[in-house]
């Protein structure tokens, strides 16, 4: 849990927590891949193989979609999200930790939590509910919802307005991928790598994340560490 940034970079302790969604919170890497796999051989592309979803998913759909499918680009989104919702009917499970965690900070922390996904600003609020951790956030920000998509910083400047939090290093953006760590700059706060795998050599060489933990119990102390949570320091 050390800072990742080419220069030592002063932690501030967080007021607020922003969350990506899918593969941060939510385990959601298969049913991505099943969803676009039909979808793209309705409209006479060869699929993605598992690793080239992993590799490729990272925007939004109304960002990517125009790229992969021209001027069929609205009516392959509309196919991918009815594929997407079809095969995903109970099957959202949160990653390990992730609800024990969220319930904690919820209730203890000493600041809002809010989400900014590139999923369908409709489907992840649908899927928080499903899951009941609609009560856990202050915002549910999702593509769409904003005048841009992450990486931008307006999706996350909205999130932050609804609680009345400024944008700033004393907000901590938790995600799994680059596009993460790059909202998190273009929007001022302290970027959080989470997941298994540190960063490698050059693989964030423009951005590096200020933060990496490899999972929720990391998060947790981390967090304890820098007084987030009620029990540990005053807020």
């Amino acid at each position: 849990m050390q800072p990742f940034s080419r220069k030592v970079v002063e932690i501030q302790p967080p007021i607020a927590l922003i969350f990506d969604w899918d593969n941060t919170l939510i385990d959601t890497w298969a049913l991505l891949h099943a969803a676009l796999e039909p979808t793209f051989r309705e409209f006479g592309l060869q699929p993605w193989s598992f690793e080239e979803t992993r590799q490729h998913v990272r925007r939004s759909a109304r960002e990517t979609f125009p790229e992969l499918f021209g001027d069929r680009a609205e009516q392959a989104i509309a196919t991918y999200i009815q594929h997407y919702r079809e095969i995903s009917i109970g099957k959202l499970k949160g990653l390990e930790g992730s609800q024990a965690f969220l319930e904690k900070a919820a209730n203890e922390g000493c600041g809002p939590l809010s989400v900014v996904s590139n999923k369908t600003g409709t489907t992840l609020r649908d899927e928080a509910a499903q899951l009941g951790w609609t009560g856990f956030f202050s915002a549910l920000i999702g593509a769409g919802d904003a005048e841009c998509d992450k990486p931008s910083h307006a999706p996350v400047f909205m999130a932050l307005s609804v609680s009345g939090v400024e944008a700033g290093r004393s907000v901590w953006f938790v995600g799994d991928t680059d596009v993460d760590v790059v909202c998190a700059k273009n929007a001022g706060c302290t970027s959080v790598l989470l997941r298994e795998t540190p960063p490698i050599a050059r693989e964030f060489a423009e951005c590096p994340p200020d933060l990496h933990v490899k999972n929720f119990s990391e998060l947790h102390t981390l967090l304890a560490q820098h007084g987030f949570f009620k029990s540990q320091l005053p807020c």
